[in-house]
């Protein structure tokens, strides 16, 4: 599905965006079905299992940023990681055998939308090597104007930044003014909806508030080699190997010289990357107004 080509940037640069990985009908049954997702959170009033709320959600007006674990939530966020087509995209970038480590449907309403601070995925979850990555399924349109991802390519291949604050607790966000000139050399992944972008774990990132009159929905998925295995740990071998999207599964991780710095001592804030980001005492982009 890719070509030699877009292999060569993903290593050089830390992404690629590959176009039209999903139909037109796929995409229709997935705004269904979130637009569902999204009225549900009229019956609650705090984060759940399931929802992670805006800062002025009410019952009345409900806003949610994120759906956790939609791979667990609906079948229509599991079967689209588990197209052949992008089976063959992440075959091409990881190898044959690569399990799913995570996933999470992010969106930002047109006005509110809330932004994403500077971030390595790396840091919230280290392994013991760093063939992991990201999958962003763009459900809408991609435009500067509504919070696309902002990458700095290259970023991938350098050092892994502190996530911590200043009382020394993870909070899940690089302090801009440690990364000012990797900022200026970031670039929005744009697209139609039903592209999907491929970014490398370690790769810098972060989105700013949707300013625009159109909706921003990214399906997110953490997709890792087979050998890669959690520093943290791995809680059920059945349920880890349960997590296999194709090849075979190992108990031989593969060691890797990758740079790594522990989530730890944990945020004060657990759950999201939302709130883990409410301890960042120095932040890049405007908030959403509560």
């Amino acid at each position: 599905m890719i070509s030699d080509a877009q292999v060569a940037q993903y290593r050089r640069d830390g992404f690629i965006v590959v176009p039209d990985l999903l139909e037109e009908a796929e995409l229709a049954e997935m705004h269904r079905v979130i637009a569902e997702l999204i009225a549900g959170a009229a019956h609650v009033e705090a984060h759940t299992d399931v929802y992670d709320l805006e800062p002025g959600h009410t019952q009345q007006a409900p806003r949610v940023r994120r759906i956790k674990a939609p791979h667990k939530v609906h079948p229509v966020f599991d079967r689209a990681i588990r197209k052949t087509a992008v089976i063959a995209v992440l075959q091409a970038l990881l190898g044959p055998d690569i399990r799913l480590h995570g996933s999470k449907l992010n969106m930002k309403s047109a006005r509110y939308g809330s932004p994403v601070e500077w971030h390595q995925d790396w840091a919230f979850y280290p392994h013991t090597n760093d063939d992991l990555l990201a999958v962003g399924v763009m459900l809408d349109d991609m435009t500067p104007e509504n919070g696309p991802l902002l990458v700095v390519p290259g970023t991938h291949q350098g050092p892994v930044w502190s996530h911590h604050g200043e009382d020394g607790r993870f909070c899940g966000a690089v302090d801009p003014a440690e990364i000012a000139s990797e900022i200026e050399r970031a670039v929005p992944l744009t697209g139609k909806a039903g592209s999907m972008s491929f970014h490398h774990v370690r790769l810098l990132h972060g989105s700013a508030l949707n300013t625009s009159e159109r909706p921003r929905k990214l399906l997110l998925y953490e997709v890792a080699a087979a050998d890669a295995w959690p520093l943290m740990g791995v809680a059920s071998l059945p349920e880890f190997d349960g997590r296999m999207l194709a090849g075979k599964p190992t108990i031989q991780p593969r060691l890797a010289p990758v740079p790594v710095r522990m989530p730890l001592p944990p945020a004060l804030r657990q759950g999201s990357i939302y709130e883990n980001q409410t301890s960042a005492t120095r932040t890049y982009f405007r908030k959403t107004a509560a």
